[in-house]
């Protein structure tokens, strides 16, 4: 099975968010759905990057990773969104 390392910006106020799943089109949908209580008040959001891992433990590392301060700000800068 695969799973995903995904990257979304908010059109509402351009946060980042990162997660991962092995449903890739569901969870996304589901964050512009509302139905993820932490972003639906920044509804929509766009997909920026997916990353793609063998193994669920390999995303869910990955995605710790990304979700560290010095990261998200790695990653804002490479959107211009700093």
């Amino acid at each position: 099975m695969r799973y995903f390392v995904y990257i979304l910006r908010s059109l509402k106020n351009s946060d980042i968010y990162v997660g991962s799943t092995n449903k890739l089109d569901e969870r996304i949908a589901l964050h512009n759905g509302g139905k993820v209580k932490s972003t639906k008040g920044y509804m929509p959001w766009i997909l920026l990057e997916v990353r793609e891992f063998k193994s669920r433990s390999e995303a869910v590392k990955h995605e710790r990773f990304l979700k560290t301060g010095q990261q998200k700000e790695i990653l804002k800068r490479r959107y211009n969104l700093a």
